[in-house]
């Protein structure tokens, strides 16, 4: 028996490829990727010819580099279960106000397509994503305590890219600020007029690029924002409205290092201290309900 592809716990190549809907023989290898969502299996597309170059390694100026195969793009088969075409494309409308929203160097883009799934005689849709890889380090929202030493930061992000730019240590710092502080201008645009916001407080759901560029790479995430007293939670039993437009916040504060001013609109709903406290309970539980699923 086939174990259905979106209940898989660990996918590999061979999972991939003997699906119904890749084509055989492959031209690509399939790797999974070291993060893994909750709505979606994430795997990363392979030259064939640099994993050979990995394994084998490959001599440059006498000396033998074992140099890692880099994704030409990241396949996301979404484990969400839809019960009719027009939930997909309700599902893929969400997407589009990032597009909408988002200048177009903040978010990795993505392809989404639905295919026709058979296994062990069933048949069902999925939807799918072929998005861009984007190189870069992590920006965790959470971690204050770096946020403010963006000098630090980017001094450790690949300096032979930085240097094939001609731009300072200084310079990508400035760059960088302004694209944060167009990245939030906008963000908060999309949170007023369409009432949506994006997953900004995973881990690893935002990037910065060697080039200066914030990246939101997470993108299947898109939540309807509720401006009255209830705390909005996502279909997992997550506040990720809430905890977004605190992550917001904090980048705000942080990278542009200017004070949150509690009477705007979204800060005065959102930082409430009150509804912080309960906003804070519910993550809680939240976490307490995934390890007891994944124990």
């Amino acid at each position: 028996m086939i174990k259905d592809i979106r209940d898989k716990a660990h996918i590999s190549h061979k999972d991939i490829i003997e699906l119904n809907f890749i084509r055989k023989p492959g031209v690509y290898v399939f790797r999974k990727y070291h993060k893994q969502g909750l709505r979606s299996q994430i795997m990363e597309l392979l030259d064939p010819d640099d994993v050979i170059k990995e394994n084998r390694g490959e001599i440059i100026n006498g000396t033998l580099f074992f140099p890692r195969a880099m994704p030409l793009k990241m396949l996301r088969i979404f484990k969400i279960r839809f019960d009719s075409l027009t939930e997909v494309f309700e599902e893929i409308r969400k997407f589009k106000f990032i597009e909408k929203y988002l200048p177009s160097d903040c978010y990795a883009k993505s392809e989404e397509f639905i295919v026709d799934y058979i296994w062990n005689g069933n048949r069902d849709f999925i939807l799918c994503g072929l998005q861009e890889y984007v190189a870069g380090e992590i920006l965790n929202p959470w971690e204050t305590t770096g946020l403010n030493q963006l000098e630090i930061f980017f001094d450790g992000i690949s300096i032979k890219r930085r240097n094939a730019l001609k731009m300072s240590t200084d310079q990508l710092v400035i760059r960088f600020r302004k694209n944060v502080e167009k990245f939030i201008k906008s963000v908060k645009k999309m949170i007023l007029e369409a009432n949506y916001i994006p997953d900004f407080a995973g881990l690893e759901n935002l990037l910065v690029t060697p080039v200066g560029d914030i990246k939101l790479v997470d993108i299947n995430n898109v939540s309807r924002v509720s401006f009255g007293p209830d705390i909005r939670l996502d279909d997992k039993g997550y506040p990720v409205c809430d905890k977004s437009i605190e992550a917001i916040s904090i980048l705000e504060e942080k990278l542009l290092d200017k004070p949150i001013d509690k009477t705007e609109t979204l800060y005065k709903i959102f930082l409430d201290p009150l509804r912080m406290k309960d906003v804070s309970d519910l993550e809680e539980i939240f976490h307490r309900s995934l390890k007891l699923t994944t124990s």
